[in-house]
This record gives structure tokens, C-alpha cells and sequence, in this order.
């Protein structure tokens, strides 16, 4: 267990002052989505995973990804109307967030990029907390609505 307090990250920090419910969860660190949705008492499917996604040049956006599901590109460029986009590595997700990659949230990233929720997602739910881990429960409607995020169907189930 960790000896983290509930505002110890920048995404608790956020939430604390946005006054949104939720529960902070502190766990060992996983190995797998699967071995954390166990550790958190959730299915995989309430596991929302954060991708950074580059746009263009120093230009991202998330997108909250159901443990059991990935994105679906074609219905993401779709959705967003363009016609390339990449996966930022490592250190480039830290630059544009903040957080290390496996700790990334929307809540509390050093600039508020564009949010779209996978239109799977529903109730409550599993996000990261910012650090290795942490992790939140809270409602989807509340996440959506706090974040202005867009909702979209751009998963498919993981093979």
C-alpha cells in the first residue's frame, strides 16, 4: 500500500476542488489490465485506459478506452474528420501531460486536451489517479460533464 494522501497528485487535486464523488483506490502495481480491474473489485470492462493521442504537432487529444477494447483508427479519424494520427511515445505523453505513461488521466494534465469517451462506457468506472497505483472511481456522466468531453463509438473489442 501507499502512503499517499487523497491530494497527492494533480488529478486528486483537481477532483478535490471540482467537488465530483469519487473514491481513490491505492493498490500494488499491476501487470496487466486484467490483474487491475481484479485488484480495484471491477470488471475489465469498467477499466477505462486514457490514450494521448498526437493530432498534428503539439497537438493531442484522449481518449478513455474500455479495459476490454481498443481504439478502432478508422472510426477515430472518422469521428475527428482527419486523416492521420500517431501515438506519442513515452516521453512525448509525459511532455504533453505530465504524467508517465500507465498514470495518465485527463483530470489535472498540464494542459486540458480535448476528451472523447468511447460511447461503451457507462456507470461507474475505473480511471487512473495520476500516479502508479492510484486509481479513481467515478460515475462516466461525471466525468463527461466535468470534462466537456465528446462522446463517440471509436473502439472495437480486443481480439
Amino acid at each position: 500500500m501507499s502512503s499517499q494522501t487523497p491530494d497527492s497528485t494533480p488529478a486528486l487535486k483537481v477532483l478535490a476542488e471540482l467537488d465530483l464523488p469519487h473514491e481513490v483506490v491505492i493498490s500494488e502495481r499491476a501487470k496487466d489490465v486484467e490483474e487491475a480491474a481484479q485488484m480495484r473489485g471491477i470488471p475489465v470492462s469498467a477499466l477505462i485506459k486514457t490514450i494521448v493521442v498526437r493530432r498534428d504537432e503539439g497537438d493531442y487529444l484522449f481518449v478513455l478506452v474500455p479495459g476490454d477494447r481498443g481504439i478502432d483508427w478508422a472510426k477515430l479519424r472518422g469521428h475527428l474528420g482527419i486523416r492521420r494520427m500517431t501515438l506519442p511515445d513515452a516521453a512525448e505523453a509525459l511532455e504533453a501531460t505530465g504524467y508517465e505513461r500507465g498514470t495518465i488521466t485527463p483530470f489535472g494534465a498540464i494542459r486540458p486536451w480535448p476528451v472523447i469517451v468511447d460511447a461503451s462506457i457507462e456507470g461507474t468506472i475505473s480511471l487512473g489517479g495520476g500516479a502508479h497505483g492510484t486509481s479513481i472511481k467515478i460515475d462516466t456522466q461525471d466525468v463527461i460533464i466535468s470534462l466537456s468531453a465528446d462522446v463517440a463509438d471509436v473502439t472495437k473489442p480486443l481480439p
